[in-house]
């Protein structure tokens, strides 16, 4: 038994069940490669699903980092710290949103939004018993509150009583939303692009109606980020390819770019509905975690990261089209950006065993989509080399 296979066994014998992982044990990073115990490179396009944008063994971030341990980790958010307020202020001008409030994942970021929805509603008539409107096959997370908005009953059954749960609408069906609304509908929200429910993009008139829809009934948009925003769709918040604002959005994943941190952010309108002692977090917001947020947005800029997505993200594009035309097998091709998506006609999970042995890493969205979500600074040759590889595979599992 290998070093590696020792470890893997001890993750089995140790560690809560509730995965199913792939045969590896990833040991360090380097741009968009990995490296596992045995020393085999492993080529990224999953980025620890949309999380590692600037890519692996970063210099400056890294440097970053260890300048903020040499000064200080955590003092609780009963004190101010200089690097929450700095990401503060970057994501609120970046955004030409309020204000901001740091979590430590996308799922409590997606809590807090709920309830500053909830409450929202709450302070103009507290006799109602609020609900959300939702998109099904959404996700937005683990947590009941995240779960009870999750639009798929496989995360939901046996953690959230039916009576819990938000109405669920289809995505991008404005006519079913509509007639979902009633005068107990505090908040809709939604992923601009839906990514775990396979990699759909809003259509520009579906945001637009929502908008107009909350508007009119003085309720809260709320636009979940975790996944397609801090520029993997091509703009810094892919809500900014619509020019639709939500009242709330939530982010994290590449926002700290592999420290755990997120935010959900509101408008003018809803920074007001939640006071001191309203919500809180012992981590969120740390000096640590804000330092992450500081330097992935120095760089951003810096490195006109969102131009790159763009340029690279065409190419990708033109790339999978082909693996489209060519493969039979493959049902569909969508997406924006560096956040793609092929729909094959079955399952993906041998096919994505197959890609990991031979150095590609990938991983799916859904039982049969592959879902490429790179680091956001790959190449064109990076492209070409994971579609080589990807067409080997395929190839070798008979999906001709």
């Amino acid at each position: 038994m290998t070093k590696m296979q020792e470890y893997m066994q001890k993750g089995e014998d140790y560690i809560l069940k509730t995965y199913n992982r792939y045969p590896v044990v990833f040991e360090k990073g380097d741009g968009v490669s990995l490296y596992d115990m045995d020393g085999k490179r492993y080529l990224d396009f999953a980025a620890g699903i949309a999380v590692f944008a600037l890519g692996y063994n970063n210099k400056e971030y890294n440097d970053a980092l260890k300048n903020q341990i040499d000064k200080i980790l955590h003092t609780s958010n009963l004190y101010y710290n200089q690097p929450a307020i700095d990401a503060a202020e970057k994501i609120v001008k970046t955004s030409g949103m309020s204000k901001v409030f740091f979590t430590n994942s996308g799922t409590e970021a997606i809590e807090g939004a709920l309830k500053v929805a909830r409450k929202y509603a709450y302070l103009k008539d507290p006799s109602k018993d609020y609900e959300f409107i939702a998109m099904n096959h959404s996700f937005h997370g683990r947590s009941q509150g995240a779960l009870s908005v999750t639009g798929n009953a496989h995360y939901q059954d046996g953690f959230v009583p039916v009576e819990m749960r938000a109405v669920f609408a289809d995505f991008n069906d404005l006519e079913d939303v509509k007639s979902k609304i009633t005068d107990k509908t505090c908040g809709i929200i939604c992923e601009v692009v839906q990514g775990e429910g396979g990699i759909y993009p809003a259509k520009k008139e579906f945001l637009e109606g929502l908008r107009k829809l909350c508007d009119e009934k003085d309720i809260l948009l709320i636009f979940d980020e975790v996944q397609c925003g801090m520029g993997r769709c091509g703009a810094l918040y892919a809500h900014d390819l619509y020019g639709v604002k939500p009242d709330v959005m939530a982010l994290a994943k590449a926002l700290g770019c592999g420290v755990p941190v997120g935010a959900f952010v509101t408008n003018e309108k809803a920074s007001h509905a939640l006071i001191p002692g309203d919500h809180g977090t012992t981590y969120g917001g740390n000096p640590f975690a804000t330092a992450a947020v500081c330097e992935v947005f120095r760089q951003f800029e810096e490195k006109d990261i969102v131009a790159h997505v763009n340029e690279v993200g065409t190419y990708l594009y033109e790339k999978l089209e082909e693996v489209k035309n060519q493969f039979a097998t493959v049902k569909d091709h969508r997406g924006v950006g560096l956040m793609q998506g092929l729909e094959f006609e079955g399952p993906v999970g041998d096919l994505i065993v197959t890609a990991l042995k031979k150095g590609l890493v990938i991983i799916s969205a859904g039982a049969n989509i592959i879902r490429f979500v790179p680091p956001l600074v790959i190449e064109k040759k990076d492209v070409d080399e994971m579609i080589a590889i990807l067409t080997e595979a395929m190839k070798e599992n008979g999906l001709q």
